[in-house]
């Protein structure tokens, strides 16, 4: 075990965590839907509204500058965090939804064209179709699909076969949120950049689990959300290469992101404000930026291994209770246990781990393709984080038999 990583001090750190529900100690598995968020999170959000709350950029006096200085602050964090080039590669949005949505229209108004090609994968979130479904239904493009093993991992030597000239953009779930799978993302730009094709990277599930260098990574965008990683809900960050930024039309226009407006024309502002149009949720911009903190002041490292072990120690656990089929047998995955209790519907299994206090999700994760490909309905899902601990598993465990006992 990392001794260095303290759970039981981490914890005191999330005051949700210590309540019980139906009179049991709630165990919160519900991490990849959403994170609690700790206490300096908390109270950033409230100490901002108390004292210093106030339109960002627009204002000479004191209040303003103070909010667009801490606004400006956290972008700098993001920066660090995820080891971006620039400040200014850094747009806040309200959360990976948006980013990619962003994209699709963005790129996809002035790149593609019909017949063009978009690839992505078949173990997307929705959040990473749709948009792009429906930018093909307007250009009269076409969606290419890497499969996935029975494992759940991408078949990459599929992948080499639908790169065509006429691929314009890969968008690839950097880990599935239905699976656990961490895609080897690294080759699949490699590959991508040897044809000059750029590359969006959903790192939702990734970020608060990883240690992400989008330099490293050489990724073209990298998209997460704030309240994934222990932030505030409504907040998300776009990284985009200066190149393609400064290359791409902003898709949203308003105040703030234009530098003249006349009737016969507007120009647009400099990076970053030419993506960031109207009053920003620059609060939780902020209160995202000590969230980042909070994680670094723990450390990623020391993260990383302590939710590797207790997945380890679940995946063993859940495994030798029998009749259990896990979807998502990846040789690296992380922190994401889908499975399915014998022929027990899985909304049902969760009703009953509900009145234990555990609090799972059940149904298809927005990912129903990947449901298609196993010909399932949907799946229990337990889904780790840095707060959560093997005795938590063991009530996970007991949640389970209660189900078979009561179900089977």
């Amino acid at each position: 075990m990392n001794v260095k990583f303290d759970v039981s001090r981490i914890r005191k750190d999330f005051p949700v965590l210590t309540q019980k529900v139906y009179g049991k100690p709630l165990v919160y598995l519900d991490n990849g839907a959403t994170t609690q968020k700790p206490l300096s999170v908390i109270n950033c959000i409230n100490n901002f509204y108390l004292s210093r709350n106030s339109s960002i950029h627009r204002g000479l006096h004191y209040l303003s500058e103070q909010a667009t200085e801490a606004y400006e602050n956290a972008r700098e964090i993001v920066k660090e965090f995820i080891n971006a080039r620039y400040s200014h590669e850094v747009i806040f949005t309200s959360g990976t939804t948006g980013s990619i949505n962003g994209i699709a229209l963005s790129f996809g108004e002035k790149y593609i064209h019909e017949g063009d090609e978009i690839v992505i994968t078949a173990m997307e979130h929705h959040s990473n179709i749709v948009p792009w479904q429906m930018l093909c239904e307007r250009k009269n493009a076409n969606l290419k699909i890497i499969p996935f093993s029975d494992d759940g991992e991408l078949l990459l030597d599929e992948f080499d076969k639908l790169l065509t000239p006429q691929t314009k953009i890969v968008a690839v779930i950097h880990v599935s949120n239905s699976l656990g799978t961490v895609n080897p993302v690294e080759d699949i730009i490699r590959k991508s950049h040897q044809r000059n094709v750029p590359v969006l990277i959903d790192g939702a599930q990734s970020v608060q689990h990883l240690d992400v260098d989008v330099q490293k990574l050489d990724c073209d965008f990298f998209v997460f959300s704030g309240h994934k990683i222990y932030g505030p809900t409504g907040i998300g960050i776009l990284y985009g290469k200066e190149k393609w930024l400064e290359d791409l039309q902003p898709f949203h226009g308003g105040g703030e992101m234009v530098a003249e407006v006349t009737f016969e024309k507007t120009t647009y502002n400099e990076l970053p404000f030419k993506f960031e149009a109207g009053t920003t949720n620059y609060i939780a911009a902020i209160a995202l930026g000590e969230a980042l903190k909070y994680v670094s002041s723990i450390g990623k490292e020391g993260i990383a291994a302590y939710e590797s072990e207790l997945l380890e120690y679940a995946t063993k656990k859940i495994k030798d209770l029998g009749d259990i089929k896990i979807y998502g047998t990846a040789k690296n995955k992380i922190s994401i246990l889908s499975f399915i209790i014998g022929n027990i519907n899985p909304y049902d299994a969760g009703m009953i781990f509900d009145k234990m206090g555990v609090a799972v999700r059940t149904g298809t994760h927005c990912a129903q393709p990947v449901m298609h490909r196993y010909n399932i309905d949907g799946t229990i899902r337990a889904s780790l984080a840095m707060y959560n601990t093997k005795q938590e598993i063991d009530i996970l465990c007991e949640a389970i038999e209660k189900a078979k006992s009561m179900l089977a």
